[in-house]
Order: C-alpha cells, then structure tokens, then sequence
C-alpha cells in the first residue's frame, strides 16, 4: 500500500463525525426513554417512548435540532412584536 492511500484511509472516519448519533433508525435523543422503558416496563413507559420517538422523528423531518426548536418556540411564544422601552416608561 502506498503512502498516500493510508493518509486517504485513516481520514475517512472524520467524513461523518458531524452528523447526529443513531441507534439504527432511532435519533439519539429517543433512545434515554426506550432504555427508561426497558429497566421499567410498563404501559405509560412504553408511551413515554413511543411519543419521545415520534417527536424527535418529526424534529428532524422539519429539520430541527433540539437547540433550534427551542429558540423557535421561545420566538413563537414572545410573539412578533419586540418593545424597545420598558412599559412603565412610556
């Protein structure tokens, strides 16, 4: 093998260390419920799972990170409208 492939070689692993960590088709993120639901199996557990699972499904189908839907709902709750002075100044 030549010098040059085994630089190209032992770079690859760096080619994908920006995306999200997955557990097969699973985010991350869901996996904490459905390991909470394996060491206590239960019904509300198991829809604890099922519902984390479906929202950070749907997260990223919208292309949301956590970070960023937080910012947005912070935005959405705030509303449009910014006041620049205080209200009991005006």
């Amino acid at each position: 093998m030549k010098e040059s492939d085994r630089g190209r070689r032992s770079m690859a692993h760096w080619r994908d260390s920006a995306r999200n960590v997955r557990l097969w088709l699973v985010d991350f993120r869901a996996c904490f419920p459905l390991l909470f639901m394996l060491f206590h199996i239960r019904l509300w557990t198991f829809l604890i799972a099922v519902i984390a699972t479906v929202f950070f499904t749907a997260l990223e189908r919208y292309g949301f990170s956590l970070a960023v839907f937080g910012r947005w709902l912070r935005s959405y709750i705030a509303g449009p409208r910014k006041i620049a002075q205080p209200w009991w100044r005006c």
